[in-house]
């Protein structure tokens, strides 16, 4: 009798991916998640005798080997409970069978050939299969990744849009963005990252056979996200010039940015900002099957010498001194939160974890950061892996301003030691709103066990126990801090002062705002005011200043006064950036010698409306009227509105705006045809040479075809 083989297979995509959460891939190819099983059925040229079994192959890799867990060999039996592959017979006729496969809870994530072959005393050759792709499983208990909620594997891993916060702490903006993880083409992209890292450039074999835990997974793309040390996806600029790329600002999702990396033969794709690298990373995370979220920190530190607090140097008008200041407090910055467990810290530290793809510091040797636990920065538990001390510094350093003298000398100011780390967002799962997930990160600012945390870190970081051996940090040049004198707070002074705006600050428009000061004592004061401000990167890296003046307040008993400032536009707008941000400076020199700084970030606004006039249906054309306005006092050309969405339509939508008039409010019109149901992001940003962009984001709720 002729040896029996596989003729051909049915890889049962649709029924599988159904199962998996994974039909939303497109393309022909089977997409499954570890440790559950799924069907295929496979046609044979004869029926097997009894003592013929299939045998099956998987291998994923170069060089795939047992020994290194990316190779298993298994054949038809019994369930195995076990971590192994395993495959069990479902149904069988004269020439067809069914069979279940299960791979392990912990298998290598990636692409896998399957083979066959029947084992009989003949001498029989393996049959190739076909391909199939294996994804982490946030459904599988045993996985760890495994997320126990529904809704939050909705929103973290099959949620295809989101929401990126921006601004100020206190004017905090949202932003959509398209993930796009089931886009054509993104799953292949997102596996290429992990094949152009260095680690699998030198060592193949070794890094494919790492690739089942999600620790060293997404530490390679918190490496590979930014182009720092490799041919990485994004190359960083933050200083306001993108001659020769696309400004971060005009990213309105990670598609775009991954196809023209991909489609680049892997040239880094020009620019990003801190939200351009997070988005990028959270399409690759939840594309490989990691519940992943985008997280925003305002007022974020950025600790250069790892001493927990952030030292910045000033003039006497309150302007940073950028030579001697290294340290920086960025108004907001962006990274993720992934979820897993932590094996190598313990089950206590299971749960969120911080990664960073911004290129700011190295982390063993390259540009990354994390995975850091969530809970071990809120408890201060800086000496574990991955990056404690950077994470912890962001969310929790001390703000401390000195004031630089002419003589090189130097004086502690008082300003706000709670500044650091607030309205710490993200998107809430289920809807558009922002949820503040500070207290994830630390204790109450100001509260007993926050400063006993910071304490703790500060030992865990320097060796000081409590009994303190006076530990000197160094600094720039020839400086140095004892530990101690961050630890206490500059002395309250006896005046008061905060910036007050008296209009909304609008883009276009003059800013009218004052400086409210209070005398809290119960003898007049005399207060010398040096004021100054300047247009900003949300870095707060200073470009150009716009206003320098000083004043003489005399304030009596307990009284209080306003000095009125006035920045026109024709001030500003010369020197304004796409970050749309002013930063305001006032040193105050009090009676007695005292000094205190008062400080206030400023974001203008503009407008735009977004409106789908009609009910939204997958393959039937509605039309999107978009509102927008010239927010000049002269007439523009040359706009454009860039339109994105996921499931809305292909690829980019670019329509010219006919010239507005000062002031004018314009309509422009558009039809959309849907590809997909559920609630879609579309994305919408008016593009002008006269003005930063202005951006805006609807989410449609569309329908199925009846």
């Amino acid at each position: 009798m002729a040896g029996v083989r596989v003729t051909e297979v049915d890889w049962h995509s649709r029924k599988n991916g159904a199962a998996h959460h994974t039909q939303e891939y497109p393309g022909p190819e089977l997409v499954v998640r570890r440790g559950q099983v799924f069907t295929l059925r496979l046609e044979l040229s004869r029926a097997l005798e009894d003592q013929e079994t299939i045998i099956f192959t998987v291998e994923t890799g170069p060089q795939a080997s047992e020994d290194c867990h990316t190779k298993a060999v298994f054949q038809i039996s019994e369930p195995d409970v076990g971590q192994n592959w395993t495959a069990v017979e479902e149904a069988q006729t004269e020439n067809t069978m069914t069979v279940s496969i299960t791979s392990p809870p912990n298998a290598v994530i990636g692409r896998y050939l399957m083979r066959t072959r029947v084992s009989s005393r003949r001498k029989q050759n393996d049959r190739k299969l076909g391909e199939f792709v294996l994804l982490f499983n946030p459904w599988c208990p045993e996985d760890d990744v495994f997320l126990d909620s529904e809704e939050e594997r909705q929103e973290y891993v099959l949620n295809d849009s989101g929401i990126i916060f921006r601004g100020v702490e206190k004017h905090i903006r949202a932003q959509g963005w398209n993930y796009g993880q089931f886009e054509e083409e993104i799953l292949d992209i997102c596996l290429s990252i992990l094949d152009r890292s260095p680690l699998h450039q030198n060592d193949p074999a070794t890094d494919v056979s790492h690739r089942h835990d999600p620790i060293y997974v997404t530490r390679a793309i918190s490496a590979m996200v930014n182009s720092n040390n490799d041919r990485g996806v994004v190359q960083g600029q933050w200083q306001g010039k993108y001659g020769g790329g696309t400004s971060p600002l005009h990213w309105s999702g990670s598609v775009a940015i991954l196809h023209k990396w991909f489609k680049g033969r892997f040239k880094p794709v020009k620019y990003g900002q801190c939200w351009v690298f997070a988005g990028v990373m959270c399409t690759v995370l939840r594309c490989l099957g990691i519940a992943t979220r985008v997280v925003s920190n305002f007022n974020s530190a950025h600790d250069t010498d790892r001493n927990l607090s952030v030292d910045k140097y000033v003039d006497s008008f309150g302007r940073t001194l950028e030579d001697l200041t290294e340290d920086s407090m960025w108004n907001f910055h962006v990274w993720n939160e992934s979820w897993f467990a932590r094996r190598d810290l313990g089950p206590s530290y299971n749960g969120w974890q911080v990664l960073d793809a911004t290129p700011q510091e190295e982390s063993e040797g390259m540009f990354r950061c994390g995975p850091a636990s969530v809970t071990a920065i809120r408890e201060g538990d800086v000496h574990l892996a991955h990056d404690g001390p950077f994470v912890f510094a962001e969310v929790n350093a001390d703000y401390i301003t000195w004031l630089w003298h002419e003589d090189e000398s130097r004086e502690r100011v008082y300003s706000d030691t709670k500044k650091i780390g607030r309205c710490i967002s993200t998107k809430a799962v289920g809807s558009d709103s922002r949820v503040d997930i500070t207290g994830l990160y630390k204790y109450p600012e100001g509260s007993r066990k926050e400063r006993q945390v910071y304490r703790k870190a500060v030992r865990k970081l320097f060796g000081v126990e409590a009994a303190g051996r006076r530990t000197r940090v160094r600094r720039a040049g020839s400086r140095g801090l004892w530990r101690e004198d961050l630890m206490e707070p500059a002395t309250k002074p006896s005046v008061t002062g905060k910036f007050k705006m008296l209009e909304p600050p609008m883009l276009g428009h003059d800013l009218r705002l004052a400086l409210c000061l209070a005398n809290l004592t119960s003898r007049a004061q005399r207060v010398r005011v040096n004021l100054s401000g300047a247009t900003i990167l949300y870095t707060r890296r200073p470009v150009a200043e716009i206003l320098h003046e000083s004043h003489t307040v005399r304030l009596g008993p307990e009284e209080e006064k306003k000095i009125p400032i006035t920045i026109s536009y024709s001030q500003y707008k010369e020197d304004l950036t796409e970050d749309k941000k002013i930063l305001l400076a006032a040193m105050c020199f009090v009676t007695k010698g005292e000094k205190l700084l008062v400080e206030k970030d400023i974001t203008l606004e503009d407008f735009i409306t977004i409106k789908v006039l009609g009910p939204a249906v997958v393959g039937v054309a509605v039309v999107v009227k978009v509102t927008l306005v010239n927010p000049l006092l002269e007439r523009v050309e040359d706009c454009v509105l860039m339109v994105e969405g996921s499931g809305l339509l292909q690829g980019q939508l670019s329509i010219d705006v006919p010239s507005l008039e000062p002031q004018e409010k314009a309509s422009v019109q558009f039809s959309i045809t849907p590809s997909k149901s559920g609630p879609r992001q579309l994305q919408v940003d008016l593009i002008s040479p006269h003005f930063p962009d202005i951006k805006g984001f609807v989410v449609i709720h569309v329908a199925t075809a009846k």
